[in-house]
């Protein structure tokens, strides 16, 4: 007998959870097999879920409470200052019950117009999503976005008093992860480390042990996009304990390098793609399916959780709905799909 994946054993666990028929949005059914039809264009809504269960780090991997192997798979939004029209009840909805994805990335930048224009009105829009996706029954990994400029630090004083917030008001759901750097670039890992040292005890104070995600050298490349590569991180880690470190990839642009680089980092230390493509590095242009599916079966493989960029209605080829699809919809089916963003529906289905 065939073993069960990562995710179907999680699927186990929250059906022993939840003791009741309904549909989650990791798609366990009540009725009958009919109900998961992935050509079923209406997204149904039932009741709101307690939040899943908590995760940790174990080895390399998440697991869940039993100790089993988890792999998260799911999308993140565009910037919420630009395409918060895309994030409402119906593409939530449909995000968790049509797609049936476990973990919802919340992007918000902290320059480019983001938060450091509106410090409070962009905390407050984030304690309400993260309400919003845990009642669906999802994880929610949120997003410090920061881009430019490229060192963490920069931004330090603002992630203290941010995640010291979101910590206060989300560490007890148990499925919050907080990823504080999203791209540090033009700046070292011994830099970005001491960042990352100095936000963990600010979350920890309010969270002691929700999962921590921390970005990586050259654009959360583990160093490969600059002129290093993952050995530097490996060889000089965060003393910390429930933390994963971040990997970004293209896969238009990014090639066996990439691949090969991520495969080995996972071998040695706990990783979690927050974003990735398939398209080019710009989140444009044509798609390289057979190159992302490679990405994606080393994933498997490795038990390493994923998140694809971007549930919007952007221009670019990696956005999944075509443009004006926001904020009507609907979200639901593939009548609204691009080819990136039909491809990626179907493979989070497939866990």
């Amino acid at each position: 007998m065939t073993p069960p994946s990562r995710r179907r054993r999680l699927l186990a666990l929250l059906a022993t959870l939840a003791a009741a028929l309904i549909i989650t949005p990791l798609g366990i059914a009540a009725a009958s097999a009919d109900d998961n039809d992935a050509s079923d264009t209406t997204a149904e809504a039932p009741v709101a879920q307690a939040a899943p269960p908590a995760l940790h780090v174990c080895g390399t991997t998440l697991c869940d409470p039993s100790g089993n192997e988890v792999q998260l798979r799911g999308m993140s939004t565009h910037g919420l200052q630009w395409y918060s029209q895309c994030v409402n009840d119906a593409s939530l909805d449909a995000l968790a019950y049509d797609w049936g994805a476990d973990v919802v990335r919340l992007s918000m930048y902290i320059q480019e117009g983001g938060y450091e224009t509106d410090p409070a009105g962009f905390t407050s829009r984030m304690h309400n999503l993260i309400e919003e996706v845990t009642e669906r029954g999802q994880y929610v990994i949120v997003d410090w976005h920061m881009l430019s400029p490229g060192d963490p630090n920069y931004n330090l004083e603002r992630a203290k008093t941010f995640f010291t917030e979101i910590a206060a008001a989300h560490g007890d759901k148990g499925n919050v992860f907080y990823e504080v750097a999203n791209e540090p670039n033009g700046v070292s890992w011994s830099s970005i480390k001491s960042y990352h040292e100095q936000i963990i005890p600010v979350i920890r104070a309010q969270d002691p042990d929700g999962v921590i995600l921390l970005g990586t050298p050259d654009w959360s490349s583990l160093g490969l996009s600059g002129s290093t590569n993952e050995q530097e991180v490996i060889s000089n880690q965060v003393n910390a304990s429930n933390i994963m470190y971040t990997f970004h990839f293209y896969a238009a642009s990014h090639d066996d390098y990439y691949l090969n680089g991520l495969s080995r980092a996972a071998d040695q230390i706990p990783m979690f793609v927050t974003e990735f493509g398939t398209q080019q590095y710009t989140g444009d242009g044509p798609n390289d399916f057979a190159m992302s599916q490679r990405y994606l079966d080393l994933m498997e493989d490795k038990g390493i959780s994923w998140v694809n960029w971007n549930y919007s209605d952007d221009h670019r080829s990696g956005a999944v709905f075509d443009t004006g699809t926001c904020p009507g919809g609907p979200f639901t089916g593939t009548s609204n799909l691009k080819d990136a963003g039909e491809w990626i529906r179907a493979r989070i289905q497939e866990g």
